[in-house]
């Protein structure tokens, strides 16, 4: 039975601190790892914007067979810089290679935001995805990034750093 740290050697206890210091350090340093620019890979944006870390993230999600996230979130930021002529085309382009149920690419968004998006194809406008676009970042951000940041993947784009 355990009789608690009380009845452990002082030394014991201090090797025990000093170890607990030495791994949060470590896994501090492995979490907060830098590109070139200074920046931590540890912000899904900062591996979003980095040609390297856009593609080693790539990488990652289609090892995972869930890139289309991805596809999708970068459809959505080329969608926003068209020109106006070309929107309802881009729109319904984007619409059936993600939103459509059928859809070879479907993203996991909820009945109520693809609602929305089938509503917005008439008349489609700069923001149409802007809602679904914040739902699928948000969903990397909190499911594929950080089992990213713990993946060969990034180990890899950071020593290319």
């Amino acid at each position: 039975m355990c009789k608690g740290l009380s009845n452990l050697p002082s030394s014991c206890l201090e090797k025990a601190k000093e170890m607990r210091v030495k791994l949060s350090h470590l896994a501090e340093t492995h979490h907060k790892q830098k590109n070139q620019d200074g920046k931590t890979l540890q912000d899904l944006e900062t591996v979003l914007n980095s040609k390297s870390g856009l593609q080693a993230f790539r990488d990652f999600l289609r090892s995972e067979f869930s890139e289309e996230n991805l596809e999708f979130w970068l459809a959505c930021e080329k969608y926003r810089l068209c020109p106006v002529n070309l929107q309802k085309a881009k729109a319904s382009s984007i619409y059936s290679q993600f939103i459509n149920p059928d859809a070879q690419q479907e993203v996991n968004l909820d009945a109520e935001t693809k609602e929305a998006l089938f509503s917005a194809m008439d008349s489609p406008c700069a923001d149409t995805f802007k809602g679904a676009q914040q739902r699928i970042y948000s969903l990397m951000a909190k499911d594929s990034f950080p089992r990213f940041l713990r993946s060969q993947h990034c180990m890899v784009t950071i020593k290319a750093f």
